[in-house]
């Protein structure tokens, strides 16, 4: 895979996002517009077209591997956990691909992405309004997202819930089950940060 592999991120290939996560963790003045878009957009443009123009893909690379800056290991964890797993499968399941990894091979990582999904979960499904929202997993352990009726529940890995919460529909592999106008409520909402 190179720089210029689709990913599922739309319009941006492998470099793009090697990119993205280099000027999210080193970029500090570029970050508002990652959040808050306009009127910060126009910075964080310019610096991540200065950052992919100054480094070779390989050297964006060699900054992902390398982790955070000292300044940001304390919470590494906290920020980079769902960001680096979603990534990794954006990349992973860019080229059209959306089989899930094998889930004895990630029982581990699931385990920690739902321990981190509980106090995520309401601020990751924050537009879902009008319904409730349980996740579940196959083992039956629930998180409720957003609480009310009637009561939608999506269904899932921990990794593919992850993935849909952070606007990756097309690739999740979930089930989503309520009543037809509730799943159209939570399936026309905007999720993600």
């Amino acid at each position: 895979m190179g720089p210029d592999a689709p990913t599922l991120c739309e319009g941006w290939t492998t470099a793009d996002l090697a990119t993205h996560l280099i000027v999210r963790e080193r970029k500090p003045l570029a970050g508002p517009g990652l959040v808050l878009g306009r009127p910060f957009k126009g910075l964080l443009d310019r610096e991540m077209a200065r950052t992919k123009s100054s480094h070779s893909y390989d050297a964006l690379v060699a900054l992902v591997r390398s982790g955070p800056p000292r300044w940001l290991r304390p919470v590494d964890s906290l920020i980079n956990l769902n960001e680096f797993f979603v990534h990794h499968e954006d990349v992973r399941r860019g080229g059209g691909d959306h089989t899930p990894r094998p889930a004895d091979q990630i029982a581990d990582l699931e385990a920690v992405l739902w321990r981190a999904l509980r106090p995520q979960a309401g601020f990751l499904a924050r537009r879902v309004r009008g319904t409730g929202l349980d996740l579940v997993r196959p083992d039956g352990q629930v998180i409720r997202a957003r609480r009310g009726t009637p009561k939608v529940t999506v269904a899932g890995r921990a990794g593919e819930i992850v993935l849909y919460l952070m606007g990756r529909r097309q690739a999740a592999q979930i089930e989503i089950d309520g009543p037809p106008d509730a799943v159209a409520t939570v399936t026309a909402a905007s999720f993600g940060l």
